[in-house]
């Protein structure tokens, strides 16, 4: 048995293609379905920069029963333009947010709060939260409660790398903890996410690149072995 539930970890963007994951000799097609929206969508410049909100939302689907169970780990590549603040704003540290959980981190350390749909109409099992809250310059953790089959909660390390890279801005990874791989004995399935960045400054963007658009890409590696790749792009304008 596994359990089939929605999960928003490092998954804030996002776009919607269709990309084939190998399952040992066989090749299991991935249909992503997502959307992504950038608010606003002019960007601002290096002396006035302009803050954002993000929106990514998605389903993960595939035509049978094999689809990829919990990602080992998850990674984001940020488009060139943006800038995280997360040096300039309050943060928390993962030893409060593991001894005391977020009500521990200043309140204005929070970046957002994510509640995922459920992706099985038929399952009535609360769906996972999420709070995503700001540890510095380099780090943000996603703090992730789960109710069913059991009561877990945990904090999911995020590390920003910032690139010199003339697409991408940063790279966001995170590892997921074994505790949210099985939980009492089930699997956990990726079944759909939501996320949101909030236009509080965390993310701001400084230019809009030549082709007037802002370029995204996230991969997920499991520890079969599998790994989904997909990207995509939002619109934008000087």
């Amino acid at each position: 048995m596994r359990k089939r539930v929605p999960v928003a970890l490092g998954a804030a963007l996002a776009a919607g293609v269709l990309a084939a994951v190998a399952l040992g000799q066989d090749v299991v097609p991935i249909q992503i379905s997502a959307t992504v929206t950038v608010t606003p969508d002019k960007a601002g410049t290096p002396s006035h920069p302009r803050s954002i909100r993000v929106d990514a939302r998605g389903t993960i689907d595939t035509p049978d029963e094999r689809a990829p169970l919990m990602p080992r780990s998850v990674d984001v590549w940020l488009p060139k333009g943006w800038i995280y603040n997360g040096a300039k704003r309050p943060a928390c540290t993962l030893a409060k947010l593991r001894t005391s959980g977020p009500r521990a981190c200043p309140q204005r350390s929070f970046i957002s709060w994510s509640t995922s749909g459920i992706g099985d109409p038929n399952d009535l099992s609360p769906p996972p939260r999420v709070t995503v809250i700001n540890g510095g310059r380099s780090k943000m953790y996603f703090w992730v409660v789960l109710d069913l089959p059991a009561r877990v909660q945990t904090a999911v390390t995020g590390t920003l790398t910032k690139l010199s890279s003339p697409r991408w801005s940063y790279r966001l990874h995170a590892d997921v903890p074994p505790i949210l791989h099985v939980v009492s004995g089930i699997p956990i399935v990726v079944d759909s996410f939501h996320m949101t960045v909030r236009e509080d400054d965390w993310i701001v963007t400084t230019h809009c690149p030549r082709d007037r658009l802002w370029r995204y890409h996230l991969r997920m590696t499991h520890t079969s072995g599998q790994v989904i790749d997909t990207g995509g792009s939002v619109p934008c304008r000087s």
